[in-house]
């Protein structure tokens, strides 16, 4: 069709040179056939259910033909994986397929993953698995219900391509969208492989597309690794405050708009642990889930670093060490809303360190416990009937009660249907509890997509009450909680 050929489309990122990667000719599935695809987003894009149901996009999605003519690119990076640099890093099973320009001028990265070998697959066979993309296409939708900063997923295909991991499973292509598929390991290989020319092409390139505004700064370079920082604090943030658990904060995995990016072995918490270890590969808990912060900070610094051939040390230095404060206050923040408060007063900080050694105790559900907390008045918060809607996750009454009663003295003085409000708006009914995402799959691997269509209703909307869909906020099954997963999840 005309519309994947003309006007909408453009290719800057290849045409910077041979430094960032190189030109792939993608292996096409088996009989592939589109699975499902985002019609909200679709429709975000310019495009109609005709654009998405047409042979071409099937093809596309098929990586049965390139877009608009034009031979994908594989994207060259480097990173730091669990803390040591891996210099055999880049797009080794996914590859560019160019930029499309939306109705009102923005542009998206489109992104074939599972598209076959490409240069930097090493041993891999640079395919993608219908297990590992059904879980990136939930995940990409449950954090954009959420509001949280994430790349998305337009449309999967499946095949009749068989790829062994494990056990033998069918081949799958995910087509990702996103403003920018530059990550900290872009700068990073630069700066180690010495091509400090072309680091400084790269800075321009971001700034020019991405924070056009930042050209006109002192220091346009300092502006840019400020955006970075803030945008990342403020991500890791929305993670803490959700109970997001990433999993693999590989420098490689790390967007330089701060979205949430690259979804392997992730895990929504169920119970409240702060130590939660969703990657079952990492050994240290490097990765775990209070660790985050921290690791932000650390991959911030390895990017910080990549900078030095741009930047005086002082200056990165000084802008790196912003980022705790930017974090606290996101988070902080982050933590008011979910408990109603509509301003912040010397005490927030106790009152939020105590519920968190309440609910890890008692092993508390995280989502369950503030979406019923949402649903009790003020003047309620005290009585037994309120207790009781935590008896099934609280066994320490005594500890409830003291609790309660302090932030009833917090929010006495607040209208109660605005806190309830803001609450609702704040603490999702639904997530994308592992067990529930795994349920999709295993019915997916057998034709049947309804589980994967029911949870996509109530993660695009997850504050919404969805009543024929209520079994989806059930509390998981003792023995369905705290999945762990590999990177190939």
């Amino acid at each position: 069709m005309a519309v994947f050929n003309g006007e909408h489309i453009r290719f800057s990122f290849s045409q910077l040179g041979s430094a960032f990667g190189k030109s792939v000719t993608p292996t096409p599935l088996d009989n592939g056939r589109i699975l499902t695809y985002d019609a909200t987003l679709a429709e975000k894009l310019g495009l109609t259910d005709a654009d998405i149901k047409s042979d071409t996009f099937r093809a596309l999605l098929s990586a049965e033909q390139p877009l608009a003519g034009r031979t994908p690119f594989a994207m060259k990076y480097t990173g730091h994986q669990f803390g040591q640099y891996n210099p055999a890093l880049g797009d080794g099973r996914g590859v560019l397929l160019g930029e499309w320009r939306d109705n009102s001028g923005t542009l998206w990265d489109w992104h074939l993953k599972g598209a076959g070998k490409t240069p930097y697959s090493r041993h891999g066979d640079g395919r993608a698995v219908l297990r590992s993309t059904l879980r990136e296409y939930l995940a990409s939708t449950a954090m954009r219900g959420l509001g949280i900063p994430t790349t998305h997923a337009l449309a999967m295909a499946t095949s009749d391509t068989p790829v062994m991991r494990e056990r033998m499973e069918t081949a799958a292509t995910l087509l990702r969208v996103t403003e920018s598929h530059v990550r900290f390991g872009h700068f990073e290989y630069l700066f180690f492989s010495q091509q400090h020319d072309a680091l400084r092409t790269l800075a321009d390139y971001v700034i020019a597309r991405h924070f056009p505004e930042l050209a006109k700064a002192e220091q346009p370079y300092a502006a840019l690794l400020q955006e970075i920082v803030e945008r990342t604090a403020g991500m890791i943030a929305q993670w803490q405050a959700v109970g997001f658990n990433h999993g693999v904060m590989n420098t490689d995995n790390m967007s330089i708009l701060g979205q949430t990016f690259d979804y392997g072995p992730y895990a929504f918490l169920d119970d409240f642990n702060p130590s939660n270890i969703c990657n079952h590969t990492d050994h240290t808990g490097r990765y775990a889930f209070n660790q985050q912060p921290a690791i932000g900070l650390w991959n911030l610094s390895a990017l910080g670093y990549a900078f030095t051939p741009l930047l005086d040390s002082a200056v990165i230095n000084d802008i790196l060490g912003g980022y705790e404060h930017h974090l606290q206050v996101a988070y902080s923040k982050a933590m008011r809303d979910k408990l109603g408060l509509s301003d912040a007063q010397q005490g927030d900080s106790h009152l939020f360190n105590a519920l968190f050694s309440l609910l890890e105790s008692e092993g508390v559900d995280y989502t369950l416990f503030f979406r019923r907390l949402s649903e009790i008045e003020n003047d309620a918060l005290l009585t037994a009937p309120s207790l009781s809607q935590f008896s099934d996750m609280i066994a320490d009454t005594d500890s409830l009660s003291e609790w309660l009663s302090d932030y009833h003295q917090r929010i006495h003085h607040l209208d109660s249907l605005e806190r309830l409000n803001r609450m609702r708006a704040t603490n999702p009914g639904f997530i994308l509890r592992n067990s529930l995402a795994q349920q999709a799959i295993d019915a997916a691997e057998q034709g049947n997509m309804q589980p994967t269509h029911d949870l996509i209703t109530v993660l695009a909307a997850p504050f919404d009450a969805h009543p024929a869909l209520a079994h989806l906020a059930q509390r998981p099954a003792e023995e369905d909680k705290d999945l762990t997963l590999s990177c190939s999840s």
